[in-house]
C-alpha cells in the first residue's frame, strides 16, 4: 500500500510546479469557503468588472486612452445601476407585495379545487387524501408566513448591507478596471518564476470565466426582457416578477428552467384557469426556452469548453451547496477550470519494478 501510494505521489507530484499549483488551488477554494461571507462585496466587484473588461478592451482597440475608456464604462454601470434601483425595483417591489396579499385568496381557491377532486375522480383520491394534502398546505403557508415575519424584523441589517454593497462595490469595480495591470503584477510577484504551468491555467481560465460571465450576463438580460415583453403583452399579472425569475433562471443550467416552469404555470392558472389564454401563455413560454437553449446559448459560449450534462449538474450541486448563489453562477467555470487542471497536469511515468 505505500508503495502505491509513493508511486502515484511520484507520478502527479514530482514536478515542482505541480505542488505550487496544488498549494495554490487548496487556498483558494480555503479562503473563499472560510471568508466568503466577507469578501462578498469584493466577490461581486471582481464579477462586475470581468463582465466590463470586455468593453474596455474593445474601446482600447478603438485607440481611446486606457483612462478614457474605464472612465466611460464606469459611467454607463451607473448609470444602469441606477435605472435599475429607481425604475425596475419600484416596479418589482410592487408586484411582490402584490403577489403577498394575494396569496391568501389564491390559497383558499386552491382549497375548493381539492375539495371537489374525491367527487370527480373518487377511485384516484379519497376525502382522507385532500383533509391531508390541505393541512399540509396549512402547514408550510404558516411556514411561510413565519418566515415573512421574521424577515420583515430583519430587514434593517439587510437594508444595512445592501447600503454597503452599493457604496463598496462601485468603488472596487472602478479600482479592478482602472488598477487591473497593478493588481495582476502585484499578485505575480508572490508566484514561483518557474510558473509555466500555472500561466497556461491561469490564461486558459481567465479567457473561459470572462466569456462566461459575459455571455451569462447577455443570456440573462435578453431572457429577461424578451419574456417580460411577452408577458406584458398577453396581460399576465407580475410579468415583471416572473420575467426576473425566468432570467435569472438561466444560472442554474438546465433545473432552473424546471423550477421557474412552477410558479408562471400557477399564477397563469389562478389568472385564467384552463383556458386558451393560459394555454397560449405555456406555448410561449416554451418557445422562450427552446430559443434559448438551442439558439442563443451556441451563440454565446460557442467557444466553451464542452461538459457532459451529468458534469454541468453535479458542479451545480455541488459548488452550490458550497457557496449557494455564487457557487451556483460559476458551477460551470469551476467545473472547467477541474477539467483544464487535470488536462495540464504533468504526469511522469511510473516506476518501473516497484
Amino acid at each position: 500500500m505505500v508503495k502505491v501510494l509513493q508511486n502515484w505521489i511520484h507520478r502527479y507530484f514530482s514536478d515542482e510546479q505541480a505542488v505550487v499549483l496544488a498549494v495554490l488551488l487548496v487556498l483558494g477554494f480555503a479562503v473563499v469557503l472560510t471568508l466568503g461571507g466577507m469578501l462578498a462585496p469584493v466577490l461581486t466587484g471582481l464579477v462586475l468588472a470581468f463582465l466590463m473588461q470586455g468593453l474596455v478592451n474593445g474601446l482600447e482597440r478603438l485607440k481611446v486612452p486606457q483612462a478614457l475608456a474605464v472612465w466611460l464604462v464606469f459611467t454607463l454601470f451607473m448609470g444602469a445601476l441606477t435605472v435599475f434601483l429607481l425604475v425596475l425595483m419600484p416596479l418589482l417591489w410592487q408586484q411582490l407585495s402584490t403577489l403577498f396579499n394575494e396569496l391568501p385568496r389564491m390559497a383558499s381557491e386552491w382549497q375548493a379545487v381539492f375539495l371537489l377532486l374525491p367527487e370527480r375522480y373518487p377511485h384516484l383520491i379519497t376525502d382522507a387524501q385532500v383533509v391531508q394534502l390541505i393541512a399540509s398546505m396549512r402547514g408550510e403557508a404558516g411556514k411561510f408566513g413565519q418566515w415573512a415575519l421574521s424577515f420583515s424584523l430583519s430587514s434593517l441589517p439587510l437594508l444595512v448591507s445592501l447600503m454597503i454593497y452599493l457604496v463598496l462595490v462601485p468603488i472596487l469595480v472602478f479600482f479592478f478596471l482602472k488598477d487591473r495591470e497593478l493588481i495582476g503584477r502585484w499578485f505575480r510577484g508572490y508566484l514561483p518564476r518557474e510558473r509555466a504551468l500555472i500561466t497556461q491555467v491561469a490564461q486558459e481560465m481567465n479567457q473561459q470565466i470572462a466569456n462566461y460571465i459575459r455571455g451569462k450576463f447577455i443570456e440573462i438580460i435578453i431572457c429577461g426582457v424578451v419574456t417580460y415583453i411577452a408577458f406584458a403583452y398577453l396581460g399576465l399579472n407580475y410579468a415583471a416578477l416572473l420575467a426576473l425569475l425566468v432570467g435569472l433562471s438561466v444560472v442554474v443550467p438546465y433545473i432552473g428552467a424546471v423550477v421557474v416552469t412552477v410558479p408562471v404555470a400557477l399564477i397563469g392558472l389562478f389568472q385564467w384557469g384552463w383556458s386558451d389564454q393560459f394555454i397560449y401563455l405555456m406555448v410561449v413560454y416554451g418557445i422562450i426556452q427552446a430559443l434559448d437553449g438551442n439558439v442563443l446559448v451556441p451563440l454565446l459560449f460557442s467557444e466553451a469548453v464542452n461538459l457532459h450534462p451529468v458534469a454541468i449538474i453535479c458542479a451545480v450541486l455541488l459548488f452550490g451547496g458550497l457557496w449557494g448563489f455564487w457557487g451556483v453562477f460559476f458551477a460551470i467555470p469551476l467545473a472547467t477550470l477541474f477539467k483544464a487542471v487535470i488536462n495540464a497536469w504533468p504526469r511522469s511515468e511510473p516506476v518501473s519494478g516497484q
